[in-house]
Parts: C-alpha cells; structure tokens; sequence
C-alpha cells in the first residue's frame, strides 16, 4: 500500500478489523519509511452498493461523498476527524448491511442515517444538515427544526439548547 504523505510502498499492518459483516476489512498501516499512520479498506468485489436518488436515478455509493457532507456540517464546530471517520464508518457498514438482497439503497435512508448521527453529536451540525438534506426554503423552516430540538431536551444525546447557544441559557 502506498503511503500518502510519503509515497513509500513499505508499510506494517497495525490493525485489522471486520466490517459489513466479514465484507470488508479495514485495516490501520505504518508507513515504514517515515512513520505515518493511515487507514486502508479491503472490500469484497461483488456488485457495487447503489443509492436509488429521490428522482428514481442510481449511483454508485461514494464514501468520500458521505464524508464530505458531513465535514461540511461540522464545519467549525469542534467536532473530531476521528469522529467524523468513525459515523462515516458506521453508516457505510450499516448501508452494506441494508443492501445485502439488491445491494440497493435510498438517499433517504443515507440521510436519515447521517441527522441521527449528527443529532446526537452536535446540534448545529445537525440544523445545517438538515437545512441541505430537507432543502429548507426559508427561515421559517429554520426556526421550526431549532424548535424540535429544543423542545426536545430529554431526548438522548444530552441538553438540546446547550449546543445551539453555545452552553449558555
């Protein structure tokens, strides 16, 4: 495996670990020559997981993708690339899991997915991927979220209003 930062075709093997039910395999790499620690995934080469998109079309399912619109949620907030690499993780493994029989999956499904994840790690993160995902068209469907989240504070994931003013009520 080549090294990212490097380009050194010598590394060690960390970790391994299954995913998707013994599909894939990710496994955490040593690069030899300078010591950078990367992640690399073994996937079982069978028919590719689609995403059924709301107007009936299909695509290929991009990890990257799912990455993306979750780092730009939690753009600025002080969330963790390790947790965002750990939700993206989780929800590649549980699409794989959903789509066994067509290895089909909705966008829906995707998102929802992905504002579970996001309500319980960080609130804003979530109202700004929500207001993409549902395509909020005004501010009044803004306030009406804000309001479900704060109306909503025994729900898990902790004080709904804490993230939204910044700790202060």
């Amino acid at each position: 495996m080549r090294c990212p930062l490097c380009d050194s075709l010598e590394d060690k093997v960390i970790e391994s670990r299954s995913l998707a039910g013994g599909s894939s395999i990710r496994r955490r790499r040593e690069c030899i020559a300078c010591g950078y620690r990367f992640t690399s995934y073994e996937r079982l080469e069978d028919k590719q997981l689609m995403v059924v998109k709301r107007s009936d079309r299909r695509e290929p399912f991009s990890r990257e993708k799912l990455e993306k619109g979750i780092e730009q949620a939690v753009r600025k907030r002080p969330v963790p690339q390790l947790q965002i690499e750990r939700i993206v993780n989780e929800i590649e493994e549980q699409a794989m899991l959903q789509a066994r029989v067509g290895n089909e999956v909705s966008s829906e499904w995707l998102g929802d997915r992905v504002l579970d994840a996001l309500y319980s790690l960080d609130r804003v993160a979530y109202v700004r991927f929500a207001s993409v995902y549902r395509n909020f068209a005004n501010v009044a469907e803004f306030i009406t979220e804000i309001q479900k989240i704060t109306s909503s504070r025994g729900a898990p994931g902790g004080e709904a209003g804490a993230d939204l003013n910044n700790g202060q009520e």
